[in-house]
């Protein structure tokens, strides 16, 4: 996967992923002109949109009804150095039995995104110059 961020001016950037397109800014209080969510609320919105996704499949391989599911993330990101800590509330429907949401909860932490997060990354830098148009 490859995602591209291309610069429109100020902070505000247009993000292609395949055949996808979202802007990305920051809000007014940071310089940005907040025409779109922040690269952190976009943390976020990958985290609980991936749970939630995550949950839904199960549920659907389970032949269990998960419609009115719900995922919610409050989180502060952390300073240089200090870990960050994420609230993640699992709102479920309530015709789920108390066995279904323990499983539903242990899947939860088996998305993609939360594994990502839990774990080490490492990242390599290049540099490409380009000329300008």
């Amino acid at each position: 996967m490859r995602a591209v961020s291309t610069s429109q001016g100020g902070l505000r950037h247009l993000v292609s992923v395949g055949d996808h397109h979202l802007i990305v800014d920051e809000p007014v209080e940071r310089g940005g002109t907040d025409t779109g969510p922040s690269p952190l609320e976009l943390l976020a919105a990958s985290l609980v949109s991936c749970t939630a996704i995550t949950m839904q499949l199960y549920a659907k391989r389970k032949g269990w009804e998960l419609d009115d599911l719900t995922v919610e993330v409050d989180y502060q990101p952390a300073e240089r150095g200090a870990l960050t800590q994420f609230e993640m509330i699992l709102g479920f429907p309530d015709n789920l039995s108390d066995e279904q949401v323990e499983k539903l909860k242990v899947i939860a932490a088996k998305c993609p995104i939360h594994r990502t997060l839990e774990g080490e990354a490492i990242f390599t830098e290049r540099v490409e110059r380009r000329a300008r148009a």
